[in-house]
């Protein structure tokens, strides 16, 4: 049989065509793998395991630094250019296809709180992994190089992407985190190296957007049978270690009216910030979360006391105003018990309003999957709210069963963790269309 050289180019066309529709997956049906995040999840939980089910992963331990072990190869297998950066900070790179575009930041933390879950952070570091996969193994090549940053030390004021926007300050190295160690030990630890921190900051406008998946901590989406929650900012946190101090003596021979107890004046302000904070509309929180006695005797009437102070709101004027009135009660608390009070302000992360134009996407993103979506604050701190110094940033929250966080029992379903992360996906490649 002859056949002319017009049907055989058109022959040869045709199975190129077919070959090519075989090999490319349309971006509007691109999907993670929602079995592989989950395993890959699992697998993680298993650094730092407890026996309450969940991971006491701290910044700095052994469990962290063998986390990451893990996760950098997870980063490896998904074809990702990864390095550690002069802070400790993970961070792998993808090029595009216009190198000459400012790049799109994917991540979140693995560092747990002690005794913590296995989702806080872990569903966002590995979704955004998840997602770099998923393009390698489609062939698709991003206008906009990706990175996927897993920052170091969240859990302990934002350490890492404090350093990505130049606001790690030199008080911050002597902090001493739940591992023991010190910020600036730590930081060693896990392969940086402060005397390079300089080549971590990133200048105001030199990304193109940074987006996060995390679990929502609270129990809003599930109560409202809601898929995704577009967040509409982050709270703004501030933290004061607040020292008492009266007079140790003892406990048998010293009459109830002569005593200096600071543990009698911390329970009453103690009481005082709750009432102060819930006196005024609104979502602010208020909590006294740490409280140490001094010297820690039953005998001995407690002559010092050191406990934390945390107040947590959208709006930092709303947060001086509620200081204010704390101030005020604890001096008259002093003045009635003969004891002195002294605040020093620890860490202040700033409130920080998501993009708009990035809120419209990830709502857009959710309902092309048939997902329902709601509008929220974040009443926990995150990364984001440090690289929304640097750029434009959007936050995707899934549900957490029964609202429970920083706990054993904090739980996500697979298939709420698989939605979060194909939202994560079809943002990020409207994000891509952006110049």
């Amino acid at each position: 049989m002859i056949i002319s050289r017009r049907k055989f180019n058109a022959g040869l066309l045709t199975t190129a065509s077919v070959l090519a529709v075989r090999d490319y997956v349309p971006q509007a049906r691109l999907r993670i793998n929602g079995a592989r995040l989950n395993e890959h999840l699992k697998a993680l939980s298993e650094f730092g395991k407890n026996p309450q089910g969940g991971v006491s992963r701290v910044a700095y331990s052994e469990a962290d630094r063998q986390g990451r072990e893990y996760v950098l190869g997870l980063m490896r297998a998904a074809n990702l250019d990864v390095s550690i950066d002069a802070a400790g900070n993970l961070v792998g790179r993808r090029a595009g296809s216009d190198n000459s575009l400012k790049p799109i930041l994917v991540g979140s933390h693995i560092d747990s709180v002690p005794e913590g879950g296995n989702f806080d952070g872990d569903v966002g570091s590995l979704g955004a992994i998840e997602v770099a996969q998923t393009l390698a193994e489609n062939k698709v090549t991003t206008r906009h190089p990706l990175e996927v940053i897993i920052f170091q030390n969240e859990e302990g004021g934002l350490i890492g992407s404090e350093a990505v926007v130049g606001q790690l300050s030199e008080k911050e190295f002597d902090l001493v985190n739940k591992s023991g160690k010190t910020v600036r030990d730590g930081i060693k630890f896990i392969g940086g190296d402060l005397s390079k921190l300089a080549t971590v900051k990133r200048e105001k406008g030199s990304i193109a957007a940074y987006l996060e998946l995390h679990i929502e901590q609270g129990g809003t989406l599930e109560a409202e049978k809601i898929d995704i929650g577009v967040v509409e900012g982050i709270v703004g946190i501030n933290w004061w270690d607040v020292t008492i101090e009266g007079f140790a003596n003892h406990a048998g021979t010293t009459a109830m009216n002569n005593r200096q107890d600071a543990l009698l004046a911390a329970a009453k302000f103690i009481e005082a910030v709750n009432r102060v904070v819930t006196s005024v509309p609104g979502r602010q929180v208020g909590t006294v979360g740490r409280i140490q006695a001094l010297p820690g005797a039953p005998n001995v009437i407690p002559g010092k006391v050191v406990c934390s102070l945390e107040l947590r709101d959208l709006d930092a004027a709303k947060i001086q105003m509620l200081y204010q009135k704390i101030r005020t009660e604890a001096d008259q608390i002093a003045k009635s018990n003969r004891v002195t009070f002294d605040f020093k302000a620890l860490n202040t992360n700033i409130s920080a309003p998501t993009d708009p134009r990035i809120r419209a996407i990830i709502d857009q993103s959710a309902k092309e999957l048939g997902l329902t979506t709601r509008q929220m604050p974040s009443g926990a701190g995150h990364d984001a709210q440090d690289m929304a110094r640097i750029g434009p940033v959007g936050m995707i929250f899934i549900p957490s069963i029964g609202g429970i966080s920083h706990s054993p029992k904090e739980f996500s379903r697979p298939q709420d963790i698989e939605n979060g992360a194909n939202v994560l996906l079809g943002a990020l490649m409207k994000v891509d269309k952006w110049p």
